[in-house]
């Protein structure tokens, strides 16, 4: 059994996280979080860390293929692992994930198929996957949108007199959008079973948090009526905690719930963006020492729990989900240009017929001209 000693804890309310895990490693102790993981030993955080260090690797992975020209786009997600992965692993199946375009650590946790992560980024397709194979809908690049789409899928539970959860995924940035704000309000106004899951990854794009919050992002919600919880983002047993006692309060009817998980994005925000030039090496090494790969680590490595041939196995587990989303970026082809038709409407309308027949000959056109070229150059 994981050994536990008491937290020391003594920063302020601004800063205080709620923790389990120290940076160092040592397991803390939490009165509020600890009956929320009882039944996490050694073996259940080894499989959290495999699940982190999976997650990384696909990163990687994806960043590489998009600097090889393979991919177009990707949003890496270094850093904040411990947030997608504890938090993904509290969910039911029957729970529902509405996420922004960074949560592939989640979608991983979901089951989501490599090559359906990477269809979007690849360019092939306009969608990744069937959203109800995995209990959560694709990614949303509108910042904040899917905060409505999570608290009206939540008011659906509630009429269908279920007790399933939904989840609502987004940066500290989209907490400035009204879709956010929206959405809280009417979470609270009709008591929607939805977690508002908050990764406060200390910048929206180039702009650091403390433009856009004076007060820690926690303290939002209550005056939407909507408890809240901020927890360690870097500490997936903390964050697998405080995703349980949240999902526990939505589905015993109490209501939404909001979680400010703090971490870092130690990449850019995607692989267009450049870092550099809004953040210094210093800032980045503060991080990097609260890494939460290696926190998680210690903790097991202290334990005597992380042997030599585990760790083989988990970086061998790693290698082959990063070959599989390499095999099957590689392998997508492009979609006919009139599929953008298909699959929109069960009867086609005649307006989006007469559409697709104006597109058809615009692209015909092209056809006729080659031709045309062709025959002029004899």
């Amino acid at each position: 059994m994981l050994t536990i000693r008491p937290s020391t804890d003594t920063s302020t309310r601004r800063d205080r996280l709620s923790r389990l895990i120290a940076p160092d490693g040592e397991r803390l102790h939490d009165p509020d979080l600890d009956p929320w993981v009882a039944d996490v030993f050694e073996e259940q955080l080894l499989a959290l860390y495999e699940d982190m260090v999976v997650s990384r690797r696909i990163d990687t992975e994806a960043t590489a293929l998009q600097r090889q020209g393979q991919l177009v786009l990707w949003p890496p997600l270094i850093g904040q692992e411990a947030a997608q992965v504890g938090s993904a692993r509290a969910l039911r199946k029957d729970d529902f994930v509405f996420s922004s375009y960074r949560e592939n650590a989640v979608a991983y946790v979901r089951g989501v198929s490599m090559t359906d992560m990477i269809r979007v980024w690849r360019g092939s397709q306009f969608s990744g996957w069937n959203p109800y194979d995995v209990g959560m809908a694709t990614p949303t690049v509108i910042i904040g949108a899917q905060t409505l789409h999570a608290v009206g899928y939540a008011m659906g539970i509630t009429r269908d007199g279920d007790d399933a959860a939904a989840v609502a995924y987004f940066g500290d940035g989209a907490t400035s959008e009204g879709d956010t704000n929206e959405a809280m309000v009417f979470a609270a106004a009709y008591d929607a079973p939805v977690v508002f899951f908050c990764q406060n990854n200390q910048y929206a794009i180039s702009e650091p948090v403390g433009l856009q919050a004076q007060r820690p992002i926690a303290d939002r919600s209550p005056g939407f009526g909507i408890p809240s919880l901020r927890v360690d983002g870097n500490d997936v047993l903390a964050v697998l905690a405080a995703t349980r006692m949240a999902l526990d309060h939505a589905r015993t009817g109490d209501g939404p719930m909001f979680i400010e998980a703090v971490t870092y994005r130690m990449g850019p925000h995607t692989t267009s963006d450049d870092p550099t030039r809004y953040r210094d090496k210093a800032e980045e090494q503060r991080w990097r020492e609260l890494d939460p790969l290696e926190r998680t680590r210690r903790l097991l490595m202290a334990e005597g729990a992380l042997t030599d041939e585990r760790q083989a196995s988990v970086s061998a587990r790693a290698d082959a989900v990063a070959k599989e989303l390499r095999d099957g970026c590689l392998a997508l082809r492009p979609h006919e240009p009139l599929s953008i038709f298909d699959e929109v409407y069960a009867d086609t309308p005649p307006s989006l017929r007469r559409e697709r027949d104006e597109y058809a000959a615009y692209l015909a056109s092209f056809d006729d001209a080659d031709g045309a070229n062709r025959e002029a150059a004899r």
